[in-house]
């Protein structure tokens, strides 16, 4: 009787899309320039499209861990070599590490490395880990995990920090070294030379209304040109996947593969508060099919702070499956709930990770520039941590930019770190990401999770010297499966103590944008959302995105229903962009200040 049901009701929606389709037109979602381009619209023909331009060294579009870091290194080169070198940081966010958004449990080989007196100066690095804990969650039980010496979860020597705070802590130590840091100026355009090489980037334009026209503040951009430009935009970067597409950067690797991580900080009660204890699990309440887990830190704060999360890898199949609510609901395990009765959550964000690792490095260097940090996929999956990459990938490109400039002419005008690739291949970083690289595609086996578990434990062991590398098995966007082909996934109620519904959560990220303005999440075409994302997947855009952005509502006929984008939301977490089955949202950059106001997530 029940499957009767499902397929009744299945069969009644598909119905009505369809006579929705028959006499629908399209309502217009997308207003944004990169769609609807200017120079066709009557409204912008007398306004005034100059730039202020400048010029600079180097230039660093992020100020992540990685774009500090580069700035950093760059400018002690510099000091060393008794020159004068003009470094600039560009950042979306209103203030630096405004948007970041991490574990994070902070392996300091890159710090010590970089700034060896950081303890001197002030690091925020107030919790060394005292504790390792690892366990596989069934619905109703804890199976605990040994971590053994060696293993990639072992983390002594590992702080717990608010990698928010060490990035605006890196980005002080920056600008006492004379770099100079622009927050709240969102690069939203590649320049090129007439060679084809990297020029710079333009910020975005401000004073246009939603519905695409200037308004009478409407200010253009400035251009800032440099000899070389490093991307360190993060996890799946706006431009940085231009590039990529532009210089065929991926031509030789495979694509990408990311996971959506959902964060949350909680006061609790001291009586549960360990500093220095970090916990891990897989499992429930995710299927053996979906990777994913979870983390809670406990942080050194002057009140008792933890730190917990979720992962859910993004190349899951059901499209019923909301990221959001695993979250909410792994909160409610016997062996986790404990943490939240009686406390009180004081902060929640979410940001998309990369976890292709090895397989899926593209060609990091171009004419003019290259990518660092999470741009390129610097993410060590099985350890759950990229920032001492991230830096230490900085740090070298750095290093293979002032090479670059202080060398003989290069071919084009904008000059390519080609050194940045070999110093990748003789550090750290490509040894540790190589010994890895199949740990995160072995979970794509019919075994799933147990077999996954028991590959990276045996790679573990032989220490990755394996002489094969398995495949990703394709892009994330291509994993969902029509939505008659799934179950859909029933999910508990918000208790509003412990599991929260998602705008009761945005409200909490800090979040702002200036209203009048067209929204960021542009779709290349209006009718998708509706003719298939809809009618295929029954909308999986108002399920995979953390902050309540899309959701399906009733035409004001009655006859059927369009999607509305709610960009006033938007945390930024790229996911969107990532997931659409269609590939039909393009995520770019609103006006430079807006997104999430984090504290230290």
């Amino acid at each position: 009787m029940a499957t009767n049901l499902r397929n009744l009701k299945k069969f009644t929606h598909t119905n009505l899309i369809l006579r929705c389709l028959s006499t629908q037109t399209f309502p217009k979602i997308t207003t944004h320039y990169t769609i609807h381009p200017r120079e066709n619209d009557e409204r912008w023909k007398d306004t005034k499209m100059e730039r202020f331009e400048d010029a600079t060294d180097l230039l660093i579009v992020g100020g992540g861990p990685a774009g500090m870091s580069a700035a950093i290194k760059a400018k002690q080169l510099a000091a060393a070599a008794g020159q004068e070198l003009r470094v600039c940081v560009v950042e979306k966010a209103s203030e630096i590490g405004g948007h970041i958004l991490s574990g994070a449990c902070l392996e300091p080989v890159s710090l010590n490395e970089l700034i060896p007196d950081w303890k001197e100066k002030g690091a925020p690095l107030n919790t060394p880990v005292t504790e390792d804990c690892f366990g596989f969650l069934t619905k109703s039980a804890r199976i605990p995990i040994p971590i053994l010496p060696g293993m990639t979860l072992r983390n002594h020597g590992n702080y717990v920090v608010r990698l928010g705070h060490v990035v605006k802590w890196l980005g002080e130590q920056a600008e006492a070294l004379g770099v100079e840091i622009y927050p709240g100026y969102a690069a939203s355009e590649i320049l090129y030379h007439a060679d084809g090489s990297v020029k710079g980037v333009a910020t975005n334009d401000v004073g246009i209304a939603k519905d695409g026209s200037p308004k009478e503040n409407f200010e253009r951009g400035m251009e800032l040109h440099a000899k070389c430009t490093v991307f360190a935009e993060g996890c799946h970067g706006h431009l940085s996947k231009q590039l990529i597409n532009r210089y065929n950067l991926r031509a030789n690797s495979e694509p990408q593969t990311y996971g959506i991580g959902l964060k949350e900080l909680w006061e609790i009660d001291p009586s549960q508060h360990k500093p220095g204890r970090v916990e891990h699990t897989v499992g429930w309440p995710l299927d053996r099919k979906t990777y994913g887990g979870s983390f809670l830190y406990h942080l050194n704060e002057p009140t008792p702070v933890i730190a917990v999360g979720f992962v859910v890898g993004l190349d899951y199949s059901n499209p019923y499956l909301s990221p959001f609510k695993e979250f909410q609901r792994f909160k409610l395990h016997p062996s986790i709930k404990h943490y939240f009765e009686g406390g009180s959550r004081i902060g929640y964000g979410a940001r998309a990770i990369v976890e292709g690792g090895f397989q899926s490095l593209p060609k990091l260097t171009f004419p003019g520039g290259c990518l660092v940090g999470c741009s390129a996929g610097f993410l060590n999956v099985p350890k759950i941590k990229g920032t001492h990459n991230a830096m230490k990938s900085g740090m070298l490109a750095a290093e293979a930019a002032f090479e670059a400039m202080n060398s003989e002419k290069q071919a084009t005008e904008g000059y390519e770190p080609k050194s940045y690739t070999d110093k990748i291949k003789n550090s750290f970083v490509w040894k540790e990401l190589k010994s890895i690289r199949n740990c995160r595609p072995s979970f794509h086996t019919s075994l799933g999770v147990y077999g996954g578990l028991l590959y990276s434990g045996f790679t573990m062991i032989i220490g990755g010297r394996e002489p094969w590398t398995f495949k990703h098995g394709g892009p994330d966007y291509n994993k969902l499966k029509p939505a008659k082909e799934c179950k859909p996934i029933e999910y508990p109620k918000p208790d509003n103590k412990i599991t929260f519904d998602i705008l009761t959560s945005v409200s909490l990220t800090g979040t702002n944008h200036e209203d009048n303005q067209p929204p960021h999440l542009t779709l290349k075409d209006d009718t998708v959302p509706v003719k298939t994302n809809l009618d295929k997947y029954d909308g999986p855009e108002g399920r995979f995105c953390p902050a309540g952005v899309y959701e399906f509502v009733p035409l004001e006929s009655g006859d059927g229903q369009r999607l509305q984008i709610n960009a006033q939301n938007c945390i930024h977490c790229k996911t969107c962009d990532i997931k659409d089955p269609s590939q039909n949202i393009n995520w770019v950059t609103p006006e430079g200040g807006g997104g999430p106001a984090y504290n230290g997530m």
